[in-house]
């Protein structure tokens, strides 16, 4: 079920950026959030119930669910889907590599309670290296403008709001039905999208084509069922530095997916950059994550002696 997973997050996410970037070409990116996450996440409820799975909660424990949406859908999907508008997606995904590394930093700050060995950070760093290969050619040829910096800047701290996110809800683990707690973080990004999409004024320059619903329909479906599914349960199952991997394979899939649908070339850079991350996914999904000891855990005490 694991490897399964895994394999869910990293096919569809690495999609995601296509129809990301097919989508808010004609509607803007708050009200796309709005739409794919509001329908996502009624449906999964909806299902939820229907199966015999409970639904309602302390107000308390649906709050914090709808922390952990707005985190994750707004704070960092919405980010993601402003700055496909002013950068290449590959640059885009160069630049959220760096979620992995907030994933060790959080995760050690806020659960504190497991370490990853130095073949697994050797294989984050490795992560990093290989999506600059894969991204080089781009970044060589071209300068960022001032838009795009500010877009650069925000993928940063949208990074941040994801894997601050991610942990919490390891963290926040209140005892709800996993999949009806993914169900109320959707719909929780989708009401606070739908918010944000107002007030931009969203609504008043929309246009709704086939292709834009289509894309944002295969967001809803493979985007927000299949893929955010899986993988809020691997963050239920996995530790947060393996799940993390994924920023390293969806660069990879995108280009492959841009090279087979939209023909863009695929050069020694892309080749070599691809072979690195993979081998990185190798090392950081195959070292030994360690649990803390009690002992570890305890303060040292100094002894008179010393």
């Amino acid at each position: 079920m694991v490897i399964f997973a895994f394999g869910l997050v990293y096919l569809f996410w690495g999609s995601t950026y296509l129809a990301i970037d097919i989508a808010v070409q004609t509607i803007p990116p708050a009200l796309m959030c709005g739409v794919r996450f509001s329908i996502a996440g009624v449906v999964m409820l909806a299902v939820c119930a229907a199966s015999g799975r409970r639904v309602l909660y302390s107000p308390r424990q649906i709050a914090l669910s709808a922390v952990v949406g707005l985190l994750l859908l707004m704070g960092g999907n919405l980010t993601l889907s402003y700055a496909e508008l002013a950068v290449s997606s590959g640059l885009a995904a160069l630049i959220l590599a760096i979620t992995p590394l907030w994933f060790l930093v959080l995760d050690s700050l806020l659960l504190g309670d497991h370490h990853i060995s130095g073949r697994g950070k050797s294989g984050l760093v490795l992560g990093i290296l290989g999506l600059f290969v894969l991204v080089w050619p781009q970044l060589q040829s071209g300068t960022l403008g001032h838009r795009e910096l500010w877009a650069s800047i925000s993928l940063i701290f949208g990074s941040f709001s994801w894997a601050l996110g991610s942990v919490l809800s390891k963290r926040w683990q209140s005892g709800m039905d996993i999949f009806s707690a993914t169900g109320w973080q959707v719909v929780a990004a989708g009401a606070g999208n739908f918010i944000f999409a107002f007030f931009a004024g969203d609504l008043s320059r929309v246009h709704w084509t086939v292709r834009g619903i289509s894309a944002t329909m295969y967001l809803v479906v493979c985007g927000s069922w299949i893929g955010y599914t899986a993988y809020i349960w691997l963050l239920e199952h996995v530790p947060t530095s393996k799940v993390s991997t994924y920023a390293y394979v969806n660069p990879v899939v995108a280009v492959f997916l841009g090279w087979l649908i939209l023909h863009e070339r695929v050069d020694r850079f892309i080749l070599a950059g691809s072979a690195i991350v993979v081998f990185s996914v190798v090392l950081v999904t195959g070292a030994k994550v360690k649990e803390k000891t009690e002992a570890e855990e305890m303060p040292a005490v100094e002894t008179a002696g010393d």
